[in-house]
C-alpha cells in the first residue's frame, strides 16, 4: 500500500457556484497509475463543500436555489453581526450550509476508473466566492 497526496485548485467567480471536479479527479488518478485504491478528496474551506451527485446543471440551480431558501445569504446572523462592516467575513450562510453538505468524499477506484455510479459525478461547490481554494487529495494505492 502507497499513499500519495495531491492538490486541485480551483478558482469561481461567483458567489454561489457548483463546479463539477470529477475529471481532475480522474486525472489525478491517471497521473499517479493507480489501478486499485481510493481517491478521499478534502476541503480545507468553512465556506464551501464537496459531494457526489448529477451533472445536471438545471438540478445545479434548483440546489443553489433551495439553499438560498434554506439559509439565506441576508439574514440577522450572530456572526455576520460580530463582523458588520467586513463583508468578506459577514458569511454565516456558508458556514451553515458547508456543515449540511460536507467537507469531503472518498471514491473506491477499480481497474484506474473512479467507482461513480451513471449518474454521479464530484462536485465542488463555493458557498462564499469568487475565491480561490485548493482541495486537498489522497490517494491510497493498492497496486
Amino acid at each position: 500500500m502507497e499513499v500519495l497526496w495531491d492538490e486541485i485548485p480551483i478558482r469561481t467567480e461567483e458567489y454561489l457556484k457548483i463546479v463539477d471536479i470529477t475529471d481532475k479527479v480522474q486525472y489525478i488518478v491517471d497521473k499517479n497509475k493507480v489501478n486499485e485504491g481510493s481517491i478521499l478528496i478534502y476541503n480545507p474551506h468553512v465556506t464551501s463543500a464537496i459531494t457526489v451527485n448529477e451533472p445536471d446543471y438545471d438540478l445545479w440551480d434548483d440546489l443553489l436555489e433551495t439553499y438560498k431558501r434554506l439559509v439565506p445569504l441576508e439574514r440577522d446572523y450572530r456572526h455576520n453581526a460580530k463582523y458588520k462592516g467586513i463583508k468578506s467575513e459577514e458569511n454565516a450562510h456558508a458556514h451553515i450550509l458547508n456543515t449540511f453538505i460536507g467537507q469531503s468524499v472518498t471514491i473506491p477506484i477499480r481497474n484506474g476508473r473512479l467507482l461513480l455510479g451513471t449518474w454521479q459525478a464530484i462536485l465542488y461547490i463555493e458557498l462564499d466566492g469568487g475565491k480561490s481554494r485548493n482541495l486537498t487529495v489522497q490517494i491510497t494505492k493498492f497496486n
